[in-house]
């Protein structure tokens, strides 16, 4: 009876880490609607979040330093490209596109992981693999409306590329991390980083970094600017990674990772009912496709890993977190 409380503690939880991180679309768009820079709301965003989480990151790691000093320089490649670089291609995607097209198009990222695996490492993907990055693709087709019978922007695109290009950094770098770096010193040095480069960037005036103290447009209600600033970096941001720490705990790594999919789904949920964007059937069936895709990605992932270690129990509700579940940590 217990360990169907615990399951269901921890499916809660990775259904509300899924859900907080579908909102980081509406919050980011209210801010840039109303005249902020998108490398501005990442930089809040980020920069917030990773001070939130300071305390708990260094309470998580202490008297292990030198397991730190020695993952420094990946952390920090972690922080550039796979937070910061994936945050500000998607936070500049939804300038252009529908929220839920932009995060199925940075989703799409995980293509470009099997892709890089086999060029870089040999390692070419089983049947199961193959079927789910083909189908990734095709729906990343129907989503982008290739048809030509509706208009996506192209710089959109590009960004939501971008969006992707960082989400597949993010798994890449986050297998090659020490798996004694807890995940929530992962998530803050990570954001911490970012929020560095970011600043640096715009000080120098190499990146636009524009805010405003007026009032903003959410979800068709005018309001403060402090309200979506702290929707995005503690509800989108600190929530969804204490969250989603707390349900890798508990699931392990394949089932949290799977409930972390339906983020796509709360994303479209809240755009439609907050900004009033809702797919066409066509991109709605390409969603599927991609999310489809993904499932069988990690299905095959996972069932190889189970073969190579089959003795490797799940986590315990009070151990470490899986370093398999890194990935779903942070992927936002």
């Amino acid at each position: 009876m217990r360990a169907e409380r615990t399951a269901v503690t921890g499916l809660g939880l990775a259904l509300l880490s899924a859900a907080t991180f579908g909102t980081s679309g509406i919050f980011a768009r209210s801010l840039i609607e109303a005249g902020w820079s998108a490398n501005a709301a990442v930089a809040v965003r980020i920069g917030i979040a990773a001070l939130v989480l300071a305390v708990p990151a260094l309470i998580a790691v202490r008297g292990r330093w030198q397991v730190v000093r020695r993952s420094a320089g990946t952390v920090a490649l972690f922080g550039l490209l796979a937070v910061a670089g994936a945050q500000v291609g998607f936070f500049n995607a939804v300038r252009y596109l529908p929220v839920g097209v932009a995060l199925l198009i940075e989703y799409s990222g995980i293509v470009l992981v099997v892709l890089w695996m086999w060029a870089v490492h040999g390692q070419r993907p089983h049947r199961l693999t193959v079927a789910g990055a083909v189908a990734a693709l095709l729906g990343l087709g129907l989503v982008l409306d290739l048809t030509g019978t509706g208009h996506i922007d192209p710089l959109g695109v590009l960004w939501g590329l971008g969006a992707a290009v960082g989400l597949a950094a993010y798994f890449v770098l986050s297998a090659r991390i020490d798996a004694d770096v807890p995940s929530v010193t992962l998530a803050a040095g990570g954001m911490a980083i970012g929020a560095a480069l970011l600043l640096a960037l715009g000080a120098i005036g190499a990146m636009p970094m524009r805010v405003t103290s007026g009032s903003v447009d959410l979800a068709g209600i005018r309001t403060s600017w402090v309200v979506p600033v702290i929707g995005v970096s503690l509800v989108a941001a600190v929530v969804a990674y204490v969250a989603g720490i707390g349900a890798a705990r508990v699931l392990g790594a394949a089932v949290s990772s799977f409930v972390g999919l339906t983020e796509v789904m709360f994303a479209v949920l809240f755009a439609w009912i907050a900004l009033g964007e809702l797919p066409s059937v066509l991109q709605a069936a390409g969603g599927a496709l991609i999310v489809t895709g993904i499932v069988l990605v990690r299905l095959d992932a996972h069932r190889r890993s189970r073969a190579t270690t089959p003795d490797k129990p799940e986590a315990e509700p009070d151990s470490e977190p899986d370093p398999d579940s890194e990935p779903e940590l942070a992927s936002r």
